[in-house]
């Protein structure tokens, strides 16, 4: 059992591709049904209760129920990386998952440089996995 080899920034701008096409291909359509063309022209940021479930809700709980019990996003599992504790290998706690999730905002402040930092960093973390305690390995390597 050696060291796992880490996702680095590029397969996992793949898998986040993915995690977006497949969001966007479920919750757009009913946008789109409910709130018609001028929810895509409309300055609001907020178009009603169904928006935010839509748009803000959905999304959260989705990733973060994805982590717990596939250790992955659809995006991850199609590239064949999962999501594990950086100490012992094994599942992420909820408090990780959300420790992580918010740690992506704070990762994309100023100008993404916490998420860019996953192509320097020796275990291709970012500040969310940092701030999480996470790593981000190929499915097949053992920890």
């Amino acid at each position: 059992m050696g060291e796992p080899r880490y996702a680095g920034f590029w397969i996992r701008l793949g898998a986040a591709i993915v995690d977006t096409i497949i969001l966007l291909v479920l919750t757009l359509p009913i946008l789109f049904f409910v709130y018609g063309g001028d929810y895509w022209t409309s300055d609001k940021l907020l178009h009603g209760a169904l928006d935010l479930l839509l748009s803000y809700i959905f999304p959260i709980v989705a990733v973060v129920l994805f982590w717990i019990y596939k250790s992955a996003t659809p995006g991850k599992m199609l590239t064949g990386t999962r999501i594990v504790d950086a100490k012992t290998g094994g599942r992420l706690g909820v408090g990780q998952c959300l420790v992580r999730y918010v740690g992506y905002f704070l990762a994309s402040l100023p100008l993404f440089l916490g998420i860019f930092w996953i192509a320097f960093d020796k275990r291709k973390q970012g500040l969310h996995d940092k701030l999480a305690g996470t790593l981000v390995v190929y499915e097949e390597d053992e920890f």
